[in-house]
C-alpha cells in the first residue's frame, strides 16, 4: 500500500452555477483547494474568475451547486459571516479604507475574527514596511504598500484560506516578488491560497495546481512541472506562449 497522504480539499465547488440575470456566467464549476497549497486559477478576461471568488465569500449567489469550507455550506450564509469560518478576501483593486491609517485598517481586519496583538505582530513580520506607517493614512501609501496592506488586513483574519484576484497589477517587480514571496511562506501555516493572476509566470514560480477556466467552465487542470514540458494549456486558454 502507499504511504502517500490523501489529498482532501479545504475548499471545494460542486457544479456552480451563476447568472447574472439571465446571463449564465458560471457553468458547473467543480474543484478543491487543500490546506497548505496554492492554486492558481487562469483564464482569459471575462472567463469568470472574478465570478468564481466573488462567489465563494457570497457576494454573488449561486443558482445551483455548493462551496464548502471543510464542513461548512458556503452558500446559505450571508457574506458578512463567510469570513469568520477563515476566508480572507483581496480584491482586484485593493478597496482600503483610503481615509484611514494603516494602523485602523489592520485592526479592521483583526475585528473580524477576534484576533489580537499575536496576529498583528505575525502580520508586520511579513510585511515590516507597514511598521513605519501605522499613522500614515492608507490613501497616501505607494501602490506597492498599499497591495502589501490590502493583504496584511486579509490576513489578520488568520485565514485558513486566501482569495487574491490580480494582487500584482501595476505594481514594480520588486514588490511583486515580496508578495510572491509572502504568500509562498503562507503553506508552512497551512493557509490554502487560490490566486487569480494575470502575469502567468508569477502563478506558475508559487503554484502547486492550475486550474484553467473558460466561458464559466473549468476546462482543464495541470501542475506547473506538466506545463513547463507541455505549455499548449498555457497558449489555449489564456494566450501565453513560453
Amino acid at each position: 500500500m502507499s504511504n502517500a497522504p490523501i489529498w482532501e480539499p479545504m475548499l471545494q465547488l460542486d457544479n456552480i452555477n451563476c447568472y447574472y440575470g439571465a446571463v449564465q456566467v458560471l457553468k458547473d464549476v467543480s474543484f478543491g483547494v487543500a490546506a497548505g497549497e496554492i492554486v492558481g486559477l487562469l483564464g482569459r478576461n471575462g472567463a469568470g474568475k472574478t465570478t468564481t471568488l466573488r462567489t465563494i465569500i457570497g457576494q454573488i449567489k449561486p443558482r445551483y451547486g455548493s462551496v464548502k469550507l471543510n464542513d461548512s455550506e458556503l452558500t446559505s450564509l450571508p457574506p458578512h459571516e463567510i469570513p469568520k469560518l477563515g476566508i480572507a478576501y483581496v480584491p482586484q483593486g485593493r478597496r482600503l479604507f483610503a481615509g484611514m491609517s494603516v494602523e485602523e485598517n489592520l485592526r479592521m481586519g483583526l475585528l473580524a475574527r477576534d484576533s489580537g496583538q499575536d496576529t498583528l505582530d505575525w502580520v508586520l513580520s511579513l510585511f515590516p514596511i507597514l511598521t513605519e506607517r501605522m499613522r500614515q493614512r492608507a490613501g497616501t501609501l505607494s501602490g506597492g504598500e498599499q497591495q502589501m496592506l490590502a493583504t496584511a488586513r486579509a490576513l489578520c483574519l488568520k485565514p485558513e484560506l486566501l482569495l487574491l484576484d490580480e494582487p500584482s497589477e501595476g505594481l514594480m517587480p520588486s514588490v511583486i516578488a515580496t508578495l510572491l514571496d509572502t504568500v509562498a511562506g503562507l503553506k508552512a501555516h497551512g493557509v490554502g491560497v487560490l490566486l487569480v493572476e494575470q502575469k502567468v509566470e508569477a502563478v506558475l514560480q508559487i503554484a502547486d495546481r492550475i486550474v484553467f477556466i473558460e466561458n464559466g467552465s473549468v476546462a482543464s487542470e495541470s501542475t506547473p512541472a506538466n506545463l513547463e514540458s507541455d505549455p499548449e494549456p498555457l497558449h489555449r486558454y489564456v494566450g501565453v506562449r513560453r
